[in-house]
């Protein structure tokens, strides 16, 4: 289920996201500021809704819908967007579509990590992100 990918989740690792954003068709300068930020992704759910909090120096998104439902989405890059979150197995996928295009983001959990796998006409990116343990209490010496 989703609770697995439920929490803080801090990007480490990214490969091929330039040339996925080129096939996106997302302006250089743009994807210049793609390549050199280091998201923190939140996923959490409230009721029966996902919710995906993505933040960066730059920018703050916040997506949500629930398993199976079309949703409208505006990406980091200002597509209009029908999105739809599904559990296939124990992997988490996000479905974005638009002017008769379609890219898929498939999270899966590996060795403790979220691997992201980005796929557009062909182009695959993989991003990956270790979990923040957020500390609710300091020990003063």
């Amino acid at each position: 289920m989703v609770e697995a990918f439920c929490g803080t989740w801090k990007l480490v690792d990214s490969r091929n996201f330039d040339d996925y954003m080129k096939a996106l068709g997302i302006p250089f300068a743009t994807r210049q500021v793609g390549n050199v930020t280091k998201p923190t992704i939140i996923i959490s759910m409230n009721g029966d809704r996902v919710v995906i909090k993505t933040q960066s120096r730059f920018r703050v998104i916040e997506v949500s819908g629930k398993l199976g439902e079309e949703f409208d989405e505006t990406t980091f890059d200002d597509r209009k967007v029908k999105s739809t979150f599904t559990m296939e197995g124990d992997k988490f996928v996000h479905t974005q579509k638009w002017d008769g295009k379609e890219t898929t983001l498939i999270r899966e959990i590996r060795d403790g990590k979220m691997v992201m796998t980005l796929t557009f006409e062909g182009v695959t990116a993989v991003r990956t992100y270790v979990k923040v343990e957020r500390r609710t209490s300091f020990v003063s010496m």
